[in-house]
């Protein structure tokens, strides 16, 4: 009960505040006491000297007249008052000359003791005292207190002289006047304040000490047990118990911060609760499998899908639980989590209860507890057994492809995509290239290219998806390719696989090809060929011919005429010389080179070649050309050749719609038109010949495809150009216009507008 008592908070209060007001109350009361008993010891000395001054003053003139009668009248009367016990009066030896005791008369003292002492203390006697050192307190033979004051009584002018006693002028002190009064009645007066202030101390100390008492009761203690009942609900699970204190003040608000405090617990338990819950349904639905092992390895804990795998019991060890085994592996990773407290991973595999193979990667963390021990391992492992399967699938699909990479018979390359080195590369390389493997990988892809070249397909490789007809540099060889490319990833890396394919046995083919069709067209142009070379050979043989004569007749040429004829023959040969030289350039092999050509110029090339076998049929050209066409990047010879194969289809078609209809009532006219759009340069060759079906449309571009009689044509010439026209970038076309003839139309992106 004690122990219970001094373990509450009222009394502890009680206490300390009783103490400290009981300590506070008890050194007033004592400053208090001694405060009151020196105001009065200071009234009561002063009022005795005073009386004491006035015994002197009543005595003065007695003593003057040396009436001994009178001064002990006047002692005696004096003495009457009760609180005076004694007057004396001593000479300058201690001898008691007056005193309201008659017995005392004449008996000489001891000047060193009692009341002599205070001023004889020192030799020589002290003559001026203050009253503190003149005064003394000592006990009665009844035993109360009394007070006495000794004055002394100096000599005086009067006295010296005076005729009834004689003192020597020189002496200071002739006596002393001692007054003693009782203090029984100031003791008593004393005792009864102290008495008086100690019981007000104690009604003070008990009056505050039971207003603090009902105070703490009422407003700390009552308060402070409905806080504990409060905490002890809330601590019971009763989050929502409301605290039954209505203070205003600091309970008050602990009661509202209690109130609050539970009401948020109980937010964070339901939290909590909800958490556990959702752990607890994480752990169990995990579809991974999950347990915690002791240090024996024995099955602690595990989840639904380990349970559903293998079907364990708890107790039992991993090792045989899911593989097994007789004893632990010899690499366990839960004996190294134990043994270093850090997570462990790896890959294992097992039998299923089915008695099938399984593969899985587990994790192995540790479980401390709160003193910082591993008191468990929480092994999570997942099934890969399907992903072995796909890895194993994979590899042989690797390999199969592998294989394939390497045995694919166009040479294939891996490039960077950055920087364009060959990262890897088929075997086919050193078929088509003569480089092998180690010597090819790590190099530059454009080392493979002409110097000049080397720049200007840096960006195509990156951007471009074909490029054709491109000049490699193999092995001490030179060949032709056609590049096709296609952004990948390889090893994590962004690269470029190139195909190349080897078309230089092509091309030459095609350049035979283009050389048998030139051949033709060069044989179908021949009587064209001869008139042009007649005309200027006519001027010639004319002009040879007047000189002859005149020669002949030794006549004079005049200086004008001479040199007009000149000039004049001099220009006919510059002319067949040109289509001597027109037309070598024309039927010589040549490569693929594209430059910058104006289209309108290669038009009016090809048209020089061939307008007098227009003329010669009648065949009216017109002109439709746009001035300052952009430039374009072609090959000017082959594009030559484009035109000059349209402008023979076009004289054929015109030649073998007149030869069926006569009297077709239409005139024979080819038009040449140019003009741009969108960045394109566009031409047009249209005739007003016999036309084409669209039935026949989509095939007259195909090699051998010819609309003409046995023996008119090969089939060649559309297929030829539309090969040349793809080369240099551009496309062709036919449209039909019915019986009114047909046109071929080609265009090409400007120089400035090529990707």
């Amino acid at each position: 009960m004690v122990a219970y008592i001094r373990e509450r908070l009222v009394f502890k209060l009680i206490v300390t505040v009783g103490l400290t007001l009981l300590l506070s109350i008890s050194t007033w009361a004592y400053f208090n006491i001694e405060s009151q008993k020196k105001k009065l010891m200071e009234e009561i000395m002063e009022g005795t000297d005073r009386l004491t001054t006035t015994i002197k003053l009543g005595t003065h003139y007695a003593m003057m007249l040396n009436s001994r009668d009178e001064i002990n009248q006047i002692i005696n009367n004096i003495a009457k008052q009760k609180e005076i016990k004694n007057i004396r009066i001593y000479n300058k030896n201690g001898e008691i000359k007056f005193s309201n005791q008659p017995s005392e008369l004449d008996d000489k003292t001891n000047i060193r003791n009692e009341a002599c002492s205070i001023c004889h203390k020192t030799d020589p006697p002290q003559t001026q005292l203050g009253l503190m050192e003149r005064t003394r307190i000592f006990t009665s033979p009844e035993g109360y207190r009394r007070l006495g004051i000794i004055s002394p009584i100096c000599n005086e002018p009067g006295c010296s002289t005076d005729a009834c006693h004689v003192h020597p002028e020189g002496t200071k002190i002739l006596g002393a006047l001692d007054v003693v009064v009782s203090l029984r009645k100031k003791d008593q007066e004393i005792l009864l304040a102290e008495k008086g202030i100690i019981g007000l101390a104690v009604i003070v100390f008990m009056l505050t000490s039971a207003i603090i008492f009902i105070i703490v009761l009422r407003f700390v203690n009552r308060p402070v047990r409905h806080l504990i009942e409060g905490t002890r609900h809330i601590a019971g699970g009763e989050y929502g118990y409301h605290v039954e204190v209505t203070q205003a003040d600091e309970m008050g608000q602990l009661a509202v911060a209690i109130h609050q405090m539970g009401k948020d617990i109980g937010k964070k338990q339901e939290e909590l609760n909800k958490q556990r819950d959702e752990y607890q349904t994480l752990f169990e639905c995990a579809p991974c499998m999950i347990t915690l092992q002791d240090r024996d390895l024995k099955l602690v804990k595990y989840n639904h899908e380990f349970a559903k795998r293998f079907d364990p019991k708890l107790g039992d060890y991993c090792y045989k639980a899911y593989k097994w085994l007789e004893k632990k592996c010899e690499n366990c990773p839960v004996e190294k989590t134990f043994a270093d407290g850090k997570p462990h991973t790896g890959e294992t595999s097992g039998i299923n209860k089915d008695g099938t193979a399984a593969h899985w990667i587990f994790n192995t963390s540790p479980i401390f507890n709160a003193q910082g021990e591993i008191i468990a391992a929480m092994e999570m492992s997942l099934d890969i057994t399907h992903r072995k399967l796909l890895e194993e699938k994979l590899e042989k699909s690797e390999k199969k492809y592998y294989d394939i990479f390497n045995n694919i018979p166009n040479p294939v390359f891996v490039l960077d995509f950055e920087t364009l080195d060959i990262l890897d590369c088929n075997d086919s390389v050193f078929a088509d290239y003569g480089f092998h493997k180690d010597e090819i990988i790590n190099t530059s892809f454009l080392e493979l290219f002409a110097e000049d070249d080397k720049i200007q397909y840096v960006e195509k490789l990156r951007y471009s998806r074909i490029l054709n007809q491109i000049r490699h540099r193999g092995k001490g060889k030179i060949l032709f390719v056609n590049i096709r490319i296609s952004p990948s990833d390889y090893s994590g890396k962004k690269v470029l696989l190139i195909t190349t394919s080897d078309i230089t046995k092509r091309l030459e083919a095609e350049q035979q090809l283009i050389h048998a069709s030139k051949m033709a067209t060069l044989g179908e142009m021949a009587s064209g060929v001869a008139h042009e070379l007649n005309q200027p050979l006519s001027v010639i043989k004319t002009t040879t011919s007047f000189f002859i004569r005149k020669i002949d007749k030794s006549e004079k040429v005049d200086e004008e005429t001479f040199s007009f004829m000149l000039k004049k023959a001099d220009k006919n040969v510059d002319r067949a010389a040109n289509i001597i030289n027109h037309m070598r350039q024309f039927s010589r092999k040549s490569e693929l080179t594209l430059e910058k050509i104006r289209l309108n110029d290669v038009i009016r090339s090809a048209f020089d070649v061939f307008s007098q076998q227009l003329k010669i049929r009648g065949i009216e050209v017109i002109w439709d050309i746009q001035d300052n066409l952009p430039e374009i990047m072609a090959d000017p010879g082959r594009l030559e050749q484009v035109f000059i194969n349209l402008l023979l289809n076009a004289r054929d078609a015109i030649e073998e719609k007149f030869s069926l209809q006569a009297d077709a009532g239409e005139e024979k006219k080819i038009i040449l038109k140019t003009w741009t759009e969108n960045n394109t340069v566009m031409a047009e060759v249209k005739d007003t010949g016999i036309g084409f079906s669209k039935e026949i449309d989509n095939k007259l571009f195909e090699p051998f495809f010819t609309t003409k009689k046995v023996g008119k044509g090969t089939g060649l010439g559309l297929s030829i150009s539309y090969g040349i026209v793809n080369e240099c970038t551009g496309t062709i076309r036919a449209v039909s216009h019915g019986s009114e003839g047909a046109s071929f139309i080609v265009s090409f992106p400007t120089a400035g507008g090529q990707k």
